[in-house]
């Protein structure tokens, strides 16, 4: 099993910045696939972001792309998400997800078995 520990939500301001933060432990060389799913209040989940193992594959959903950055330590088992010129739509429990090589893609949900307890992001404008 991988346990996921998110780090790094809070208050953000609109057009501020905020960099989260996703350890992982436990059997992590069964890790490909690390990114970053969230939900609004009211809303459905929605993938935000994921890259490979390798870092050759990285995903955006298109609400966030030019403003967030994902990256990936493979030697500290951690994911992160730089989250710059934050909207207020952004608001929401962003959830660290990890999951084994899969065909299907890195923006499909069900690839990943493990998810983290989420971060919460609030908008304070």
């Amino acid at each position: 099993q991988v346990q996921l520990i998110e780090s790094g939500g809070g208050l953000v301001q609109a057009g501020g910045s905020l960099r989260l933060s996703c350890a992982a432990s436990g059997r992590t060389s069964t890790i490909y696939g690390m990114g970053w799913f969230r939900r609004a209040p009211g809303k459905e989940r929605e993938f935000v972001a994921a890259i490979a193992r390798s870092k050759e594959f990285i995903n955006y959903a298109d609400s966030v792309k030019g403003r967030f950055t994902i990256s990936r330590d493979n030697a500290k088992n951690t994911v992160y998400l730089q989250m710059n010129n934050v909207i207020p739509e952004d608001a929401a429990v962003y959830y660290c997800v990890a999951g084994p090589w899969n065909y299907r893609g890195l923006n499909v949900p069900d690839i990943y078995d493990s998810w983290g307890q989420g971060t919460q992001v609030t908008d304070s404008s």
